[in-house]
């Protein structure tokens, strides 16, 4: 008979919270990840894993356990559930967020749990699409985003600290292992807007590529991007390493170089075990070395694997992170960096990659126009012309609009407007359109994961992680660059779609003030009104 776990007694919380131990100008915080398991907290498999998590968490140089949501888009046990266990216990924890299991309700629920439940960190993840699910796939939900996200709970936060709540400390995630240059830019500006948008922290993606790793730090910097940066040290073995190499696990990066480096380390007597422990030792003095506020240690490993990452890297001397970073190179072929290289060093210099700004001269801008295609140009001219606000063209489509409900004819002009769009831009009628968002390219028909505030992490070499697709982000960057506004995709207020307006005329919405675009615009119902729109427009 399994003896049930008992609630603990709650003890005292630490004596600094996880948001001070990475302001410290000379503080490294370890974070170590906990994967929860299928099935009951208290069944024979749950006892045995929450006794090694104990273990893990009983380690004083580990500040924090990480605690995944359906990590890979497999159900397990919740990540509150076993927070708090270990909150209880005045241990520090994150809890992972993700949205793809979640309506925009059930995340809003979620958040007023966590503040009550004294559980303020918080990674907010858009989440990797499923894999599997009871009697079949499991439907993804992804109602809002990781952006979306971050706002919802900074918004939370603001409501509930009047009641005496500290506030959230909010984490995200960037993912700068990438190949290309339009999968790689458009991750640093939805970094940028997701630290608009509440984010405290960052944790980087996986990765086995120092000078990646350098020009995160570098970027960061130079773009004003002032929050903690935490580095990821996945520990590796022989599955999970051909997992990364072929592309089964969305957005971590194993090399072709590293992989073969792997397998002949599996064939040691020790299947590797000694060489990956250190090699993850390394990663964690090269974190440190290069200027990051701590390291994520993830991979599924026992509290005794854990602390002998950690002594080796103790053992280290100080300069040795620049041997290991120029080892640690395991990028992809012809991949894109924002800095040049430091000769010296063999990581990222200061000086932004010339290759990069002679592509965005007005000469090399020019030869991208006219590669472009007409139906772009033609959207671009249309929406200048018609739908921005402010424009004669919008004033009188506004007018037009509010006459057509005021006569009831919106139902005619809806089923002509999808008649259009529908063979032009695959458009599902969701009634709170994006196209001008994302250079003229439909999430909901071409985004798996319907992110309408930059891309999420998992694309390979452009392609979407679920089928081989290329990403809109992708595209959109591709065909704003030429425009010199690909910098400022991002630099906006979040889109969070309506989904009352579903089925719905997007154009009688836009020019009505009704969409994402009038509700974050004020003087949008205002102006259009005064252009003849009722105070009230019928649906």
């Amino acid at each position: 008979m399994i003896e049930r776990t008992r609630r603990p007694t709650p003890a005292p919380a630490p004596r600094a919270t996880l948001r001070e131990l990475l302001r410290e100008p000379e503080g490294f915080v370890v974070i170590a990840e906990l994967v929860p398991w299928r099935g009951a907290l208290d069944d024979e498999k749950g006892v045995r894993a929450l006794a090694a998590a104990r273990e893990l968490a009983g380690n004083p140089r580990i500040a924090a356990l990480s605690i995944t949501d359906n990590a890979g888009g497999h159900a397990r046990i919740g990540p509150t559930t076993l927070a708090e266990e270990f909150v209880a216990r005045g241990h520090r924890v994150i809890v992972h967020v993700a949205c793809r299991d979640r309506s925009r309700t059930a995340l809003q629920s979620l958040g007023w749990e966590l503040a009550s439940r004294g559980m303020s960190n918080v990674l907010a993840l858009s989440g990797d699409y499923p894999v599997e699910g009871y009697e079949g796939l499991s439907k993804p939900v992804f109602d809002i985003d990781s952006v979306a996200l971050l706002k919802m709970y900074s918004d939370i936060e603001a409501e509930l600290s009047p009641a005496g709540f500290e506030g959230f400390f909010l984490g995200a995630a960037v993912n700068n292992h990438k190949r290309l240059e339009r999968e790689l830019m458009p991750q640093y500006f939805k970094l940028a807007m997701k630290i608009r948008n509440g984010a405290d922290f960052v944790i980087s993606q996986v990765g086995y590529d120092a000078r990646k790793q350098d020009e995160l730090l570098r970027y960061m910097r130079l773009h004003g991007l002032d929050v903690p940066a935490i580095a990821n040290s996945y520990i590796l073995g022989l599955p999970v390493a051909r997992a990364f190499h072929d592309g089964r696990v969305p957005g971590c990066v194993v090399s072709d170089e590293l992989l073969e480096i792997v397998e002949r380390q599996a064939a040691s007597p020790d299947k590797g075990r000694a060489f990956f422990l250190e090699f993850a030792a390394r990663q964690v003095a090269i974190a440190r070395g290069l200027g990051y506020r701590g390291i994520y240690l993830s991979g599924h490993r026992t509290a005794a694997e854990i602390e002998r990452v950690l002594a080796t890297a103790d053992g280290f001397g100080t300069d040795d992170w620049r041997t290991f970073a120029r080892e640690m190179r395991f990028g992809l072929p012809g991949e894109f960096h924002y800095f040049e290289q430091d000769r010296a060093t063999g990581l990222s210099s200061d000086q932004v990659n010339r290759a990069y700004l002679r592509s965005r001269t007005p000469a090399a801008l020019e030869r991208g126009r006219r590669r472009g295609s007409i139906a772009y140009r033609v959207n671009r001219i249309a929406h200048a012309r018609v739908f921005q606000s402010g424009t004669p063209g919008f004033r009188r489509a506004s007018r037009f609009y509010s006459a057509a409900e005021r006569y009831r004819a919106g139902g005619a002009l809806h089923v002509i407007e999808h008649a259009g769009k529908m063979p032009l831009f695959d458009c599902r009628d969701c009634g709170d359109c994006s196209l001008p968002d994302i250079a003229y390219l439909c999430p909901e028909s071409q985004c798996a994961k319907n992110q309408r505030n930059g891309p999420c992490g998992g694309t390979h070499d452009g392609l979407c992680e679920v089928g081989a697709k290329a990403c809109i982000w992708a595209r959109a960057y591709d065909r704003l660059k030429p425009y010199g506004e690909e910098a400022s995709m991002l630099d906006r207020p979040p889109v969070i779609q309506d989904n009352a307006l579903r089925g719905t005329s997007a154009w009688a919405n836009t020019f009505l003030g009704r969409d994402h675009v009038g509700r974050l615009r004020p003087d949008a119902a205002t102006a259009a009104r005064a252009d003849g729109a009722p105070e009230e427009p019928h649906a």
